[in-house]
Protein backbone atom coordinates (compact mmCIF):
# COMPACT_ATOMS: atom_id res chain seq x y z
CA UNK A 1 0.00 0.00 0.00
CA UNK A 2 1.44 3.53 -0.85
CA UNK A 3 0.13 5.99 1.85
CA UNK A 4 0.34 10.00 1.77
CA UNK A 5 1.28 11.46 4.79
CA UNK A 6 0.24 15.74 4.38
CA UNK A 7 3.90 16.53 6.19
CA UNK A 8 2.90 20.35 5.55
CA UNK A 9 1.87 20.93 8.40
CA UNK A 10 4.81 20.06 10.09
CA UNK A 11 5.47 23.92 10.73
CA UNK A 12 6.79 25.98 13.77
CA UNK A 13 2.85 27.57 13.04
CA UNK A 14 1.83 24.03 14.14
CA UNK A 15 4.67 23.27 16.89
CA UNK A 16 2.25 20.12 18.27
CA UNK A 17 1.16 18.85 15.20
CA UNK A 18 4.92 19.00 13.80
CA UNK A 19 5.70 17.00 16.67
CA UNK A 20 3.11 14.34 15.79
CA UNK A 21 4.24 14.00 12.56
CA UNK A 22 7.37 13.31 13.27
CA UNK A 23 7.16 10.80 15.76
CA UNK A 24 4.76 9.34 13.62
CA UNK A 25 7.04 9.18 10.67
CA UNK A 26 9.78 7.53 12.66
CA UNK A 27 7.93 5.10 14.93
CA UNK A 28 6.30 3.70 11.18
CA UNK A 29 9.81 3.72 9.62
CA UNK A 30 10.66 1.39 12.74
CA UNK A 31 8.01 -1.30 11.80
CA UNK A 32 8.08 -3.90 9.30
CA UNK A 33 5.01 -3.19 7.87
CA UNK A 34 5.23 -3.79 4.09
CA UNK A 35 3.95 -0.26 2.66
CA UNK A 36 5.75 2.96 1.61
CA UNK A 37 4.82 5.71 3.42
CA UNK A 38 4.69 9.22 1.07
CA UNK A 39 5.49 12.84 2.09
CA UNK A 40 4.04 15.64 1.06
CA UNK A 41 6.40 18.78 1.57
CA UNK A 42 6.73 22.01 0.44
CA UNK A 43 9.51 23.10 -0.79
CA UNK A 44 8.55 26.38 -0.24
CA UNK A 45 8.52 26.23 3.36
CA UNK A 46 12.30 25.93 4.35
CA UNK A 47 14.02 24.78 7.59
CA UNK A 48 11.83 25.44 10.43
CA UNK A 49 12.33 23.13 14.03
CA UNK A 50 11.33 20.14 12.48
CA UNK A 51 13.98 18.25 10.02
CA UNK A 52 11.96 16.87 7.16
CA UNK A 53 14.89 15.94 4.89
CA UNK A 54 16.00 13.51 8.02
CA UNK A 55 12.50 12.33 7.78
CA UNK A 56 13.06 11.37 3.92
CA UNK A 57 16.20 9.17 4.71
CA UNK A 58 14.38 6.58 6.63
CA UNK A 59 13.41 3.31 4.94
CA UNK A 60 10.18 3.13 3.44
CA UNK A 61 9.77 6.46 3.33
CA UNK A 62 9.28 8.63 -0.17
CA UNK A 63 9.17 12.51 -0.47
CA UNK A 64 6.81 14.25 -2.61
CA UNK A 65 7.33 18.22 -3.10
CA UNK A 66 3.17 20.30 -3.41
CA UNK A 67 4.15 23.53 -4.08
CA UNK A 68 0.85 24.61 -2.56
CA UNK A 69 -0.45 26.26 0.71
CA UNK A 70 -2.70 23.91 2.66
CA UNK A 71 -5.00 26.80 3.07
CA UNK A 72 -5.07 27.68 -0.46
CA UNK A 73 -7.43 27.23 -2.95
CA UNK A 74 -5.14 25.50 -5.15
CA UNK A 75 -4.70 22.64 -3.01
CA UNK A 76 -8.35 21.21 -4.21
CA UNK A 77 -6.93 21.01 -7.22
CA UNK A 78 -2.96 19.84 -7.32
CA UNK A 79 -3.58 17.12 -4.22
CA UNK A 80 -5.90 14.63 -6.38
CA UNK A 81 -3.66 15.19 -9.05
CA UNK A 82 -0.52 14.52 -7.19
CA UNK A 83 -2.41 11.58 -5.28
CA UNK A 84 -2.78 10.12 -8.56
CA UNK A 85 0.29 10.56 -10.65
CA UNK A 86 1.59 8.91 -7.22
CA UNK A 87 -0.70 6.43 -7.55
CA UNK A 88 -1.29 6.65 -3.67
CA UNK A 89 -4.09 4.00 -2.12
CA UNK A 90 -4.79 6.37 1.04
CA UNK A 91 -4.04 10.08 2.16
CA UNK A 92 -3.94 10.79 5.62
CA UNK A 93 -4.26 14.78 6.34
CA UNK A 94 -3.14 15.78 10.05
CA UNK A 95 -4.98 18.39 9.97
CA UNK A 96 -9.05 18.79 9.06
CA UNK A 97 -8.32 21.20 6.52
CA UNK A 98 -7.84 19.25 3.32
CA UNK A 99 -8.78 18.62 -0.18
CA UNK A 100 -12.76 17.61 0.30
CA UNK A 101 -13.20 16.60 -3.67
CA UNK A 102 -11.22 14.38 -6.02
CA UNK A 103 -9.06 12.56 -4.40
CA UNK A 104 -8.89 9.11 -6.27
CA UNK A 105 -8.34 7.16 -2.63
CA UNK A 106 -9.91 7.10 0.36
CA UNK A 107 -8.96 9.78 3.40
CA UNK A 108 -7.86 9.70 6.57
CA UNK A 109 -7.98 12.40 8.59
CA UNK A 110 -6.61 13.30 12.44
CA UNK A 111 -8.55 16.23 14.33
CA UNK A 112 -7.13 16.96 17.57
CA UNK A 113 -9.70 18.53 19.36
CA UNK A 114 -13.11 20.64 19.00
CA UNK A 115 -12.32 23.84 20.75
CA UNK A 116 -13.95 25.73 17.90
CA UNK A 117 -16.79 24.00 19.01
CA UNK A 118 -16.19 24.21 23.09
CA UNK A 119 -14.77 27.64 22.97
CA UNK A 120 -16.18 29.31 19.56
CA UNK A 121 -15.12 32.59 21.20
CA UNK A 122 -11.48 32.13 20.85
CA UNK A 123 -11.91 32.24 17.20
CA UNK A 124 -12.96 35.58 15.01
CA UNK A 125 -16.12 35.46 13.53
CA UNK A 126 -15.01 34.55 10.11
CA UNK A 127 -12.75 31.72 11.94
CA UNK A 128 -15.87 30.50 13.38
CA UNK A 129 -17.32 30.18 9.57
CA UNK A 130 -14.76 28.89 8.10
CA UNK A 131 -13.89 26.41 11.33
CA UNK A 132 -17.54 24.53 10.47
CA UNK A 133 -17.70 24.29 7.09
CA UNK A 134 -14.15 22.97 6.86
CA UNK A 135 -14.75 20.30 9.39
CA UNK A 136 -18.38 19.60 8.29
CA UNK A 137 -16.78 18.62 5.11
CA UNK A 138 -14.20 16.70 6.57
CA UNK A 139 -16.75 14.57 8.57
CA UNK A 140 -18.99 13.50 4.93
CA UNK A 141 -15.90 13.02 3.10
CA UNK A 142 -13.25 11.28 5.27
CA UNK A 143 -13.16 7.43 5.46
CA UNK A 144 -11.98 7.66 9.13
CA UNK A 145 -11.50 10.15 11.58
CA UNK A 146 -8.22 9.83 13.98
CA UNK A 147 -8.58 11.28 16.99
CA UNK A 148 -5.89 11.55 20.10
CA UNK A 149 -7.88 10.97 23.29
CA UNK A 150 -10.96 9.01 24.55
CA UNK A 151 -12.25 13.15 25.32
CA UNK A 152 -11.87 14.03 21.99
CA UNK A 153 -13.59 11.18 20.56
CA UNK A 154 -16.33 11.24 22.97
CA UNK A 155 -16.70 15.50 21.63
CA UNK A 156 -16.86 13.80 18.42
CA UNK A 157 -19.36 11.49 18.30
CA UNK A 158 -21.80 13.72 20.75
CA UNK A 159 -21.20 17.16 17.92
CA UNK A 160 -20.99 15.18 14.51
CA UNK A 161 -22.73 12.00 15.40
CA UNK A 162 -20.29 9.56 13.88
CA UNK A 163 -20.70 6.45 14.44
CA UNK A 164 -18.08 4.25 16.35
CA UNK A 165 -16.44 2.32 13.63
CA UNK A 166 -15.59 5.92 11.68
CA UNK A 167 -13.68 6.71 14.99
CA UNK A 168 -10.22 5.58 16.32
CA UNK A 169 -8.28 6.85 19.20
CA UNK A 170 -4.00 6.51 18.65
CA UNK A 171 -2.57 8.73 22.04
CA UNK A 172 0.57 10.38 21.49
CA UNK A 173 3.47 9.84 23.19
CA UNK A 174 6.82 11.80 24.42
CA UNK A 175 9.78 11.02 22.51
CA UNK A 176 12.58 8.97 23.31
CA UNK A 177 14.96 12.19 23.95
CA UNK A 178 12.45 13.39 26.48
CA UNK A 179 14.07 12.13 29.68
CA UNK A 180 16.06 13.34 32.61
CA UNK A 181 19.17 15.28 31.35
CA UNK A 182 22.84 15.19 32.80
CA UNK A 183 23.33 18.36 35.10
CA UNK A 184 26.06 19.71 32.91
CA UNK A 185 22.81 19.79 29.96
CA UNK A 186 20.68 21.45 32.39
CA UNK A 187 23.42 23.75 33.14
CA UNK A 188 24.00 24.82 29.56
CA UNK A 189 20.26 25.19 29.34
CA UNK A 190 19.82 27.51 31.77
CA UNK A 191 22.96 29.66 30.76
CA UNK A 192 21.90 29.68 27.58
CA UNK A 193 18.31 31.01 28.40
CA UNK A 194 19.53 33.46 31.34
CA UNK A 195 17.39 30.95 33.58
CA UNK A 196 17.64 30.99 37.63
CA UNK A 197 18.36 28.06 39.47
CA UNK A 198 14.41 27.87 40.27
CA UNK A 199 11.56 27.96 37.81
CA UNK A 200 8.28 27.36 37.49
CA UNK A 201 7.92 26.33 32.99
CA UNK A 202 4.99 26.76 31.64
CA UNK A 203 5.50 25.37 27.68
CA UNK A 204 2.68 25.97 24.50
CA UNK A 205 1.19 28.44 22.42
CA UNK A 206 -0.64 31.20 24.37
CA UNK A 207 -3.66 31.17 22.70
CA UNK A 208 -6.78 31.58 25.30
CA UNK A 209 -7.50 27.93 26.02
CA UNK A 210 -4.27 27.83 27.18
CA UNK A 211 -5.25 30.31 30.42
CA UNK A 212 -2.22 31.97 30.81
CA UNK A 213 -3.61 34.88 32.46
CA UNK A 214 -5.36 32.68 35.35
CA UNK A 215 -1.79 31.30 35.55
CA UNK A 216 0.00 34.24 36.17
CA UNK A 217 -2.46 35.45 38.88
CA UNK A 218 -2.04 32.48 40.61
CA UNK A 219 1.95 33.27 40.33
CA UNK A 220 1.08 36.44 41.55
CA UNK A 221 -0.45 35.24 44.52
CA UNK A 222 2.81 32.51 44.94
CA UNK A 223 4.81 35.66 45.58
CA UNK A 224 2.44 37.88 47.55
CA UNK A 225 2.34 34.81 49.92
CA UNK A 226 6.41 34.49 49.59
CA UNK A 227 6.14 30.45 48.29
CA UNK A 228 8.03 31.47 45.21
CA UNK A 229 11.42 31.51 47.40
CA UNK A 230 13.28 33.01 44.36
CA UNK A 231 11.71 31.40 41.53
CA UNK A 232 10.76 32.69 37.96
CA UNK A 233 7.21 31.48 35.70
CA UNK A 234 8.87 31.01 32.41
CA UNK A 235 6.39 31.04 29.98
CA UNK A 236 7.76 29.13 26.46
CA UNK A 237 6.26 28.25 23.52
CA UNK A 238 4.59 29.44 20.69
CA UNK A 239 3.75 32.79 20.79
CA UNK A 240 0.68 34.36 18.96
CA UNK A 241 0.38 37.89 18.17
CA UNK A 242 -3.06 38.24 17.77
CA UNK A 243 -3.12 36.93 21.82
CA UNK A 244 -0.70 39.72 23.74
CA UNK A 245 -3.09 39.83 26.01
CA UNK A 246 -0.64 38.01 28.88
CA UNK A 247 2.20 40.22 28.04
CA UNK A 248 0.24 43.45 28.38
CA UNK A 249 -1.47 41.79 31.76
CA UNK A 250 2.74 40.88 33.18
CA UNK A 251 3.29 44.53 32.24
CA UNK A 252 0.53 46.08 33.35
CA UNK A 253 0.92 44.13 36.86
CA UNK A 254 4.41 45.07 37.01
CA UNK A 255 5.76 41.14 36.99
CA UNK A 256 8.29 41.31 34.48
CA UNK A 257 11.21 41.19 37.54
CA UNK A 258 9.33 37.06 37.76
CA UNK A 259 7.54 36.31 34.72
CA UNK A 260 9.72 35.71 31.88
CA UNK A 261 8.47 35.28 28.40
CA UNK A 262 10.88 32.33 25.76
CA UNK A 263 9.12 32.34 22.37
CA UNK A 264 9.49 29.90 20.42
CA UNK A 265 12.51 27.68 22.42
CA UNK A 266 14.67 25.71 19.96
CA UNK A 267 13.12 21.89 20.02
CA UNK A 268 16.26 20.38 21.01
CA UNK A 269 17.00 22.83 24.14
CA UNK A 270 13.46 21.38 25.29
CA UNK A 271 14.31 17.69 27.43
CA UNK A 272 16.91 20.28 29.17
CA UNK A 273 14.61 23.09 29.75
CA UNK A 274 12.13 20.41 31.51
CA UNK A 275 14.60 18.74 33.18
CA UNK A 276 15.59 21.66 34.75
CA UNK A 277 12.39 23.47 35.96
CA UNK A 278 11.09 22.29 39.70
CA UNK A 279 7.55 22.52 38.48
CA UNK A 280 5.92 22.28 35.31
CA UNK A 281 2.51 23.87 35.16
CA UNK A 282 -0.18 23.08 32.51
CA UNK A 283 -3.38 25.27 33.56
CA UNK A 284 -5.13 24.57 30.30
CA UNK A 285 -8.58 24.05 30.63
CA UNK A 286 -9.07 22.24 26.84
CA UNK A 287 -6.76 19.87 25.12
CA UNK A 288 -7.30 17.34 22.74
CA UNK A 289 -4.19 15.34 24.55
CA UNK A 290 -1.59 17.52 26.28
CA UNK A 291 1.79 16.72 25.15
CA UNK A 292 3.77 18.45 27.10
CA UNK A 293 2.74 17.38 30.64
CA UNK A 294 3.62 13.74 29.11
CA UNK A 295 7.00 15.41 27.69
CA UNK A 296 7.90 16.83 31.37
CA UNK A 297 6.66 13.87 33.07
CA UNK A 298 9.16 11.52 30.59
CA UNK A 299 11.79 14.33 31.94
CA UNK A 300 11.36 13.75 35.67
CA UNK A 301 10.04 16.79 36.44
CA UNK A 302 6.32 17.20 38.91
CA UNK A 303 3.54 18.32 36.94
CA UNK A 304 0.68 20.64 38.22
CA UNK A 305 -2.38 20.66 35.56
CA UNK A 306 -5.79 21.25 34.93
CA UNK A 307 -8.37 18.56 35.58
CA UNK A 308 -9.98 19.41 32.42
CA UNK A 309 -10.82 17.48 29.00
CA UNK A 310 -8.22 14.85 28.14
CA UNK A 311 -5.57 15.79 30.92
CA UNK A 312 -7.06 13.28 33.52
CA UNK A 313 -6.14 10.80 30.94
CA UNK A 314 -2.65 11.75 29.76
CA UNK A 315 -1.17 12.30 33.74
CA UNK A 316 -3.43 9.58 35.15
CA UNK A 317 -2.45 9.89 39.09
CA UNK A 318 1.01 10.97 38.33
CA UNK A 319 0.21 14.79 38.25
CA UNK A 320 -1.09 17.01 40.70
CA UNK A 321 -4.51 18.65 39.37
CA UNK A 322 -6.44 21.51 39.88
CA UNK A 323 -9.32 23.25 38.98
CA UNK A 324 -8.33 25.65 36.14
CA UNK A 325 -10.86 27.92 36.38
CA UNK A 326 -9.72 28.45 40.36
CA UNK A 327 -6.78 30.76 40.83
CA UNK A 328 -6.82 30.07 44.35
CA UNK A 329 -6.52 26.60 43.61
CA UNK A 330 -3.80 26.96 40.85
CA UNK A 331 -2.21 29.56 43.38
CA UNK A 332 -2.21 26.68 46.45
CA UNK A 333 -1.23 23.47 44.04
CA UNK A 334 2.12 25.83 42.37
CA UNK A 335 3.15 26.82 46.16
CA UNK A 336 2.31 23.16 47.75
CA UNK A 337 5.12 22.28 44.84
CA UNK A 338 7.64 24.96 45.58
CA UNK A 339 7.65 24.02 49.28
CA UNK A 340 7.13 20.39 49.27
CA UNK A 341 10.50 18.28 48.25
CA UNK A 342 9.18 15.37 49.10
CA UNK A 343 5.78 15.31 46.87
CA UNK A 344 8.34 16.01 43.87
CA UNK A 345 10.60 13.29 44.32
CA UNK A 346 7.48 11.30 44.24
CA UNK A 347 5.82 12.92 41.12
CA UNK A 348 8.72 13.05 39.55
CA UNK A 349 8.97 9.26 40.18
CA UNK A 350 5.18 8.44 39.07
CA UNK A 351 5.20 10.71 36.46
CA UNK A 352 8.67 8.76 34.76
CA UNK A 353 6.46 5.59 35.06
CA UNK A 354 3.28 6.96 33.71
CA UNK A 355 5.05 8.51 30.52
CA UNK A 356 6.13 5.26 30.07
CA UNK A 357 3.09 3.53 29.27
CA UNK A 358 3.15 5.86 25.95
CA UNK A 359 5.07 5.14 22.54
CA UNK A 360 5.17 6.48 19.49
CA UNK A 361 5.65 2.58 18.40
CA UNK A 362 2.14 2.04 19.91
CA UNK A 363 0.40 5.29 18.18
CA UNK A 364 2.23 3.60 14.53
CA UNK A 365 0.96 -0.03 15.20
CA UNK A 366 -2.50 2.23 16.24
CA UNK A 367 -2.36 4.17 12.82
CA UNK A 368 -1.50 1.95 10.47
CA UNK A 369 -4.22 -0.66 11.72
CA UNK A 370 -6.26 2.38 11.17
CA UNK A 371 -4.96 2.38 7.01
CA UNK A 372 -5.10 -1.67 6.65
CA UNK A 373 -8.97 -1.24 8.46
CA UNK A 374 -10.10 1.74 5.72
CA UNK A 375 -8.62 -0.42 2.72
CA UNK A 376 -10.09 -3.51 3.79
Amino acid sequence: MRIGLDARYASDHFPGIGRSIVGLVQAMAELEHGHTLVLLIDPRAGTGRYDLAALTRLPRVEVAHLAASPFGAAQHVTVPALARRLQLDLLHSPYFVKPYLGLPCPSVVTVYDLIGWRFPRTLSWRGRLFYRAAMALTMRTAATIITISESARADLARIYRLPAERLAVTPLAAGRRFKPQPAEAVAAAKAHYSLPERYVLYLGSNKPHKNLERLVRAWERVLVEGAAEGATLVIAGHQDRKHPEVRRFVAARKLGASVRFLPNVNDADLPALYSGATVFAFPSYYEGFGLPPLEAMACGTPVLCAHASSLPEVVGQAALMVDPFNVAALAEGLARLLRDPALRRELSARGQHRAREFSWRRTAIGTLRVYERVMD
